[in-house]
């Protein structure tokens, strides 16, 4: 799962930086994918250690029958190349930031940019360890756009080149369904941001 909805007024890359909480949508979007997956029989959640991600897993797990354990797992966290782009304002960042054009390019050439597929391989490898070392049951696992929609790209076999980056896209608070069978995916289904009422939007937690 991609974490939901940021409180983000500024509109700047937030990266890693702290501070980034989810907002009124995100909270909503969060307990509505919660709800969705109520009878899907989620044994733990392992979420990126960064605050956007660690508070949507708390609201999902907050709509399941019981509450399971919340893993905080460094290797789902946001790509390194955030943190090069990060507290500038995405118009600005063309101007700022012009090693972007570079990671646009060519990923992964500049100095602390991953390649596709080192930036999908860890999220790829926590989701093939999930099922190796808990056969059958069901984990979640909640990340960011770029690691996951790097995983998609490796997990589908499809080229591992920016425009398949862009050929799938991962929005917020949105879900890969993955089914692994010893050890090899089997199927990957997509299920998108659940639509929410704003009559009925989490103002607080």
């Amino acid at each position: 799962m991609r974490h939901a909805d940021v409180e983000n007024p500024h509109k700047v890359s937030y990266g890693h930086l702290p501070g980034f909480r989810l907002s009124a949508l995100g909270r909503t979007q969060a307990s509505a994918v919660g709800r969705s997956l109520r009878d899907s029989g989620i044994r733990r959640i392992l979420h990126s250690p960064l605050e956007r991600a660690r508070e949507t897993a708390e609201l999902v797990n907050a709509q399941l029958p019981s509450p399971v354990p919340l893993i905080p797992e460094p290797a789902l966290v946001e790509a390194e190349f955030g943190r090069y782009l990060q507290g500038v304002p995405y118009w600005q960042i063309p101007l700022r930031r012009p090693g972007w054009l570079v990671h646009k390019v060519r990923r992964g050439t500049m100095p602390g940019d991953e390649p596709l597929e080192k930036l999908g391989g860890r999220v790829r490898d926590v989701i093939l360890r999930l099922a190796r070392e808990h056969p059958g049951e069901v984990s979640l696992a909640i990340s960011h756009a770029d690691p996951i929609q790097a995983a998609w790209v490796l997990l589908d076999g499809r080229p591992a080149n920016e425009a398949e980056m862009n050929r799938k896209t991962v929005h917020r608070a949105s879900v890969l369904d993955i089914t692994v069978d010893e050890d090899r995916v089997t199927s990957v289904r997509y299920m998108p941001t659940p639509k929410v009422n704003p009559d009925q939007m989490e103002l607080s937690i």
